[in-house]
């Protein structure tokens, strides 16, 4: 059985170039769920990479994830110390929802760091349903196919894939995950997103769109 897949929110629109347009909620009323910690300032502690400096990951958020959650991200040192904080922050938006899943909680710092405009709309609601159906998930994800397709100004395209054959649903509960899948289209996922650089010099993800079992991640 496959994890929990992303929202109807943030389909993938089958087309070569990101429609921005497409990755809205359509649901202006405010929730729990909407107040996004760290939208306006980062937290106080940074979490390194070895392809961004130090000095560049300075005042960003911690992100911890469960000991059973293993997130691994295949390329992110191209030699261009743009692409590479494009590549490092994209990992951090992965990890800061992964997070919330892990910590049961939508205020952790990292979320709105990373993630903004209807990106973290649609992650909020993703998140939001492992908490309603009382399950986090276990295991390993693959990403890889990282590949800016565009980038101008403070504004960049990202395509990757996942692997999510290592990975499964856990309840809460009793502790049960669900089975392994043996069909890709169950567990390989495309996503194409759009980031934007703000003024703290962080590439946050704004838009996001996704397809199970998508023919470019085979």
């Amino acid at each position: 059985m496959k994890r929990r897949s992303l929202p109807v929110a943030v389909a993938f629109a089958a087309t070569a170039t990101l429609l921005l347009a497409s990755c809205g909620s359509g649901n202006d009323k405010s929730s729990d769920s909407d107040k996004i910690a760290g939208a306006d300032e980062a937290g106080a502690e940074a979490s390194a990479s070895p392809s961004v400096s130090p000095s560049a990951t300075a005042g960003r958020p911690k992100i911890t994830l469960a000991k059973d959650m293993a997130n691994v991200f295949e390329g992110g040192q191209t030699g261009d110390p743009t692409k590479d904080a494009i590549l490092y922050d994209n990992t951090q938006a992965v990890s800061a929802m992964d997070e919330a899943i892990y910590t049961r909680s939508l205020q952790k710092p990292s979320f709105g760091t990373y993630l903004a405009g209807d990106a973290a709309k649609d992650a909020a609601v993703w998140v939001q349903g492992f908490f309603d159906d009382g399950i986090t998930w276990t295991g390993k994800v693959r990403y890889y196919n990282r590949e800016i397709t565009s980038l101008k100004a403070d504004t960049a395209t990202l395509t990757y894939c996942s692997d999510e054959s290592k990975s499964f649903n856990k309840d809460l509960k009793t502790g049960e995950t669900s089975g392994a899948v043996s069909d890709p289209d169950d567990y390989v996922v495309f996503y194409n997103t759009r980031l934007q650089k703000n003024s703290k010099g962080i590439w946050q993800t704004t838009d996001l769109i996704s397809k199970r079992g998508a023919t470019q991640c085979q």
